[in-house]
């Protein structure tokens, strides 16, 4: 228990402050959605995630624009992205995905804008401490950090595989049905057709014979 407590008094003094939003939005044909978020202090990082869950061939149009229109990441026909960078100045920063390409397909995007306000404190020192521990602990931090980040990371990728995989599954059963619509129909039309034909010669053998 007492692990426990020091484990999370840690966690309080090695602490990221995070504000973050993590959204799926559904982007119709011809659509432009843009969403925005506001940066307090300059140097403060911003990261930013999206995947294209569905719909089309999977891939978007995205720009990130700061204060003053100023461009700061951009792409086309992209299935995915994950960016972070650091505010230079203060201000409204804008996060736009554009599905003007696309005629008919509407696109399903799972996106999230984090903005890090990092703040590092003195860790408590206890009397007969060694500064030596106190820099292994945060060591041993960081390192957790960076290995919670990366299971995030890989947790969201193989989400959106499996979404793509689930949207190519559903849309090729999609068209083996039409396509077994199509035969049966085409099927029921020949056998009329065949009907038809046999009773006209038969029809017109009997009008001969007579």
């Amino acid at each position: 228990m007492r692990t426990f407590f020091a484990f999370a008094s840690l966690l309080a003094y090695c602490s990221t402050l995070v504000y973050a939003t993590a959204l799926t939005y559904k982007l119709e044909a011809h659509e432009k959605a843009c969403f925005f978020t506001n940066v307090q202090h300059k140097g403060t990082k911003v990261a930013f995630y999206f995947a294209v869950q569905s719909g089309g061939s999977f891939d978007i149009d995205y720009v990130v624009t700061g204060p003053k229109e100023k461009v700061i990441l951009d792409g086309a026909k992209e299935r995915q992205g994950d960016f972070v960078f650091t505010a230079n100045e203060e201000g409204e920063y804008s996060f736009c995905f554009n599905n003007e390409m696309s005629t008919f397909a509407e696109k399903m995007v799972d996106f999230e804008i984090a903005v890090e306000n990092e703040v590092r404190a003195q860790l408590p020192s206890k009397q007969g401490a060694h500064p030596e521990q106190t820099t292994v602990l945060e060591e041993s931090m960081l390192k957790l950090s960076a290995q919670l980040s990366t299971i995030s990371r890989n947790q969201k990728y193989f989400r959106t595989r499996e979404n793509r995989n689930f949207s190519t599954v559903k849309s090729t059963e999609s068209r083996i049905l039409n396509f077994s619509l199509m035969e049966v129909a085409l099927m029921v039309t020949m056998a009329g057709l065949q009907v038809f034909i046999v009773r006209f010669f038969f029809q017109g053998a009997r009008k001969g014979y007579v």
